[in-house]
């Protein structure tokens, strides 16, 4: 069935549709990986959006039953170059376009997704809106409230193997960042993005993971209190939207990227050894960083290509911060060392700082 892709900017793209034939919305991003697409589908940080995949070829290894992000996809629909329509894979179950009709996600195919991609380079906030009219332009009021989409709305306990205990607040958390957990013995908690600190101190973990989630990080200020009494009374890990918070938790300032990092191939050096890695990212914005307080804060990591901060490293206190996802789901696992150092951090600091 003919559809278009029609932008904010007035330009429109005729493709074929798949997936939902209803018309369907939202802020335009791209991404850069070459597979991965289930993960990226399925992944919360991209509640509202329309994900283009720059790779020209999307579908080729099907659908499986193991690499979802979430439950279902919180992104709203997706456009791609060409769709595989007779994937190949031992584990398939079924196709892109058959996951897209299941969940409800607009597609669309045959675009010229390097167009697009320069489009959004070139004017930053794009929306898009997939259609059957042509001339059915896209609203462009950003969507807020996306954490509260997503996140869980109440505790979720999952036993570990003999590790320390993990409660991982959840501003729309991967499923992976738990997997990663689950994988060293840990036990975790899953809790929504709201916890109160009394709660928390009812949970006694052993370490606070703030999750990675969509929109933009200063929507959590009004909750930055009660997180800040948290995480000063636990070894912390803040990983993505978790390494925003916690850097308005410490005075810090956040803003738009111009058009985002979304792949997995984004190079990122340790300002501590030097050592470069190549790394998986999905977020719009970043900690600007002439407001970090270098007093109380370090760099920790920083974006090889545009110098961004990705990632803190609390001066005093047992709280680590990255922008990129060590989970490496999908991308590069160069980085899963992270979650190594948080657990043995959380096993070795036992005693307790509640007030």
């Amino acid at each position: 069935m003919k559809g278009y892709l029609v932008l904010s900017t007035g330009d429109v793209f005729e493709g074929t549709l798949f997936g939902n034939l209803e018309a369907c919305q939202g802020e335009l991003v791209f991404n850069t990986g070459m597979t991965g697409y289930q993960e990226v589908l399925t992944d919360p940080s991209y509640s509202g959006q329309i994900v283009t995949f720059t790779y020209p070829l999307i579908g080729n290894y099907g659908v499986n039953d193991i690499d979802d992000e979430a439950i279902r996809p919180a992104c709203k629909g997706l456009v791609v170059g060409e769709l595989c329509t007779t994937p190949s894979h031992y584990l398939s179950k079924n196709g892109l376009a058959e996951m897209a009709k299941k969940h409800g996600l607009g597609g669309i195919t045959g675009i010229d997704t390097r167009t697009v991609t320069q489009i959004i380079r070139e004017n930053g906030l794009v929306f898009g809106k997939i259609t059957t009219d042509p001339a059915d332009l896209p609203d462009t009021i950003p969507v807020t409230g996306q954490v509260e989409m997503v996140s869980t709305e109440e505790a979720v306990h999952y036993p570990g193997q003999g590790g320390p205990h993990v409660v991982l607040i959840d501003f729309g958390y991967k499923k992976s960042i738990l997997d990663s957990l689950l994988a060293r013995g840990c036990s975790v908690t899953v809790v929504p993005y709201h916890i109160k600190y009394k709660e928390m101190k009812a949970i006694d973990p052993n370490g606070i993971l703030l999750s990675n989630g969509p929109g933009d990080p200063k929507e959590m200020v009004p909750y930055l209190p009660e997180l800040k009494r948290i995480i000063e009374a636990h070894p912390t890990l803040g990983i993505c939207l978790g390494h925003q918070v916690t850097a308005l938790i410490y005075g810090c300032d956040t803003g738009r990227l111009p058009y985002g990092h979304r792949g997995s191939n984004h190079p990122v050096k340790n300002l501590e050894t030097g050592k470069v890695y190549l790394t998986s990212q999905n977020h719009g914005y970043m900690v600007k960083e002439e407001s970090v307080n270098k007093n109380l804060l370090d760099i920790s990591y920083i974006n090889v290509n545009d110098k961004s901060v990705e990632g803190l490293a609390h001066r005093h206190l047992p709280i680590s911060t990255v922008q990129f996802h060590p989970e490496a789901h999908p991308g590069p696992s160069d980085t899963d060392f992270i979650f190594d150092e948080f657990v043995k951090q959380c096993q070795l600091i036992g005693e307790k700082t509640y007030a």
